[in-house]
């Protein structure tokens, strides 16, 4: 597959807050090949024919079905995306891998068995697997014959992975590892083959295992009972003197943090854009409930407070699949300059990019949330009934932002990556924080070179970056070494820089539209990115408000505010008319459309 990647410029992972980004860094949904395209209406055709007619039988827990499905997919080629072709796989980038999951997400339940198989259970085999272990599993996990899970969490032990009690002991012949402990909340466990099994090996050495369903005492417990997502399989995996042979030990002994926490950046992106299909096709269905449903005598979407749901659903949506491109953009850019047939070269270059990866989950996770709940909130009394679609949604998007880390845990990540980066010098942060000290004292402010089609967000844009630089730069210098225990603060500047990635990244997306098609071409756009960086303005002095009172009082918070009124200063822009001009175009098409 020909890569957009070959001669872009490398973006370092957090670099969005330090440096000057241009329209032509990022890759958009415009910038796909028609390679990417076709594996993207391979995916959507088979989710519409194969899947969803389906429904029913998925959501009762028809397993003997979702494996069927499974395989099925893989004879398209569907599994194996990420799967070198020494080994059965396509051997395709990181793009065509999340063009395929966005577009095979109609069904969250089957999504959830079909991200659990392809992602963390079969990418731990993939990248640190030794050659034999290759061989014997990942042909067999491409075409669903084997069919995968990840068994990381416990009950006491969730996010918190390296508190896991389970243990692995060697037995006295040498040749197994002994397992004893419980995994919980696995997916796929109630069909599953093969589970990626984390131990500590002689209860301190935190080590994977590859454990297939069949060893001896290997054992799963009955379903659970969920809220959502009651299509997918949902066990614990309890492991009784579980004899896992030798050659079965995952990368090296008590290096499984590496697996498992690099394993689940790829989750993480790969949650990020499930959920930002669901965000678009939630707005599709609730802007085609408004266009039929009658209230004093005129459809629902003629109303105001309806066309600010119905718009506000196409923004986020736009906005977040702005940053998921320009994230997958920027991976596959320093993927061009490795050696892609070496994992370990591969999985680090992804890894850089922990933060964007964090940034997609906790975003796109909770736009989700929004939008099931603006959903039902359209359907009114419908809403609430499991006759309507958007009740189902709801339950199935709760846990989006529990799995893959918590959204805490990611906002913690954020904040905290920058930091460490920073430390060790891979990150300008101190540096910049002392310049814009000077700038803070300065009487007045940098004259503004904005110009184009987003002058004034361009300048709130920059003067947002030294909101999160001053606030990380205050939590650094204040708390230094224990910082990490301030995590109120640290929330509230990953939030900043939620923002900040949101805000840029619409903007660099819809000035390389403009460019290309013009402006009228654009106004859906243009209007959506305005209303996102307006609000988003509030959303950070807000937050910066919470940091900073956090950190400081009397004379020098009084200071500090001051300072922050001078970076907050922005003209309103009308939302109200520019939701609803959005909005009339929604209906007008009668689905999403930006």
């Amino acid at each position: 597959m020909t890569s957009y990647a070959e001669g872009k410029r490398v973006l370092q992972g957090g670099s969005f807050l330090l440096e000057d980004h241009v329209p032509e860094d990022v890759f958009t949904p415009e910038d796909l090949t028609d390679e990417h395209k076709m594996i993207g209406q391979t995916a959507h055709e088979f989710t519409e024919k194969e899947i969803l007619p389906l429904d029913a039988e998925i959501e009762a827990k028809d397993y003997k079905l979702t494996r069927e499905l499974l395989r099925k997919a893989g004879e398209l080629g569907l599994l194996s995306i990420d799967i070198p072709e020494k080994y059965g796989g396509a051997g395709l980038d990181l793009l065509a891998s999340l063009v395929s999951a966005e577009n095979m997400s109609g069904q969250a339940s089957f999504s959830g068995s079909l991200g659990a198989h392809t992602t963390i259970g079969t990418l731990p085999i993939v990248y640190f697997g030794n050659e034999e272990q290759k061989k014997k599993y990942l042909p067999r996990l491409a075409t669903a014959e084997l069919v995968g899970a990840y068994a990381l969490t416990e009950s006491g032990s969730g996010s918190d992975a390296l508190a896991a009690k389970t243990k692995a002991v060697l037995s006295e012949d040498g040749k197994h590892y002994i397992l004893t402990g419980q995994k919980m909340w696995i997916t796929n466990a109630g069909f599953a083959d093969v589970f990626i099994v984390f131990a500590k090996v002689d209860g301190d050495k935190f080590t994977a295992f590859i454990v297939e369903r069949t060893f001896p005492g290997v054992s799963v417990a009955p379903e659970e009972h969920k809220m959502g997502l009651h299509g997918s399989s949902t066990c614990a995996v309890n492991l009784e003197e579980a004899r896992i042979p030798v050659e079965n030990v995952l990368g090296e002994i008590g290096k499984g943090h590496q697996i498992a926490f690099n394993i689940l950046n790829i989750g993480r992106l790969k949650l990020g854009v499930s959920s930002i299909a669901g965000v678009k096709r939630l707005n599709t269905i609730a802007v085609e409930y408004a266009r039929q449903r009658n209230q004093f005598g005129v459809p629902i979407s003629s109303f105001g407070l309806i066309k600010h749901k119905l718009a506000q659903m196409a923004i986020l949506g736009y906005v977040s699949e702005c940053m998921m491109y320009r994230t997958v953009g920027m991976i596959e850019t320093a993927m061009a300059t490795i050696d892609r047939d070496d994992p370990r070269q591969a999985l680090k270059a992804i890894e850089s990019y922990a933060i964007e990866c964090s940034i997609m989950k906790v975003f796109g996770s909770e736009i989700l949330a929004y939008t099931t709940d603006e959903a039902v909130q359209v359907f009114g009394g419908n809403g609430y009934s499991k006759d309507y679609p958007v009740e189902r949604a709801y339950r199935d998007a709760r846990i989006a932002r529990i799995y893959e880390g918590t959204n805490e845990i990611n906002r913690l990540i954020i904040s905290g990556q920058i930091l460490r980066r920073s430390s060790k010098g891979e990150l300008g942060l101190f540096q910049a924080a002392k310049n814009l000290m000077g700038e803070m004292l300065s009487p007045s402010m940098p004259e503004d070179l904005s110009d184009g089609v987003f002058a004034q967000e361009r300048q709130a844009l920059a003067n947002c970056k030294k909101i999160a630089i001053a606030a990380l730069g205050s939590a650094a210098q204040k708390y230094r070494d224990k910082v990490q225990d301030q995590q109120e603060v640290l929330a509230a500047a990953s939030n900043i820089l939620i923002s900040i990635y949101g805000m840029e990244s619409a903007i660099l997306r819809t000035e390389k539209l403009v460019a290309s098609r013009g402006e009228a071409a654009c106004r859906n756009q243009i209007d959506a990115t305005r209303v996102f960086a307006n609000d988003a303005v509030q959303h950070i002095e807000a937050e910066a408000k919470t940091a900073l009172a956090a950190m400081s009082e009397g004379d020098e918070l009084r200071m500090m505010l001051a300072t922050l009124r001078r970076f907050t200063k922005f003209i309103p822009v009308n939302t109200v008319a520019l939701r609803r001009q959005i909005a009339d175009s929604l209906v007008e098409a009668g689905r999403y459309n930006l």
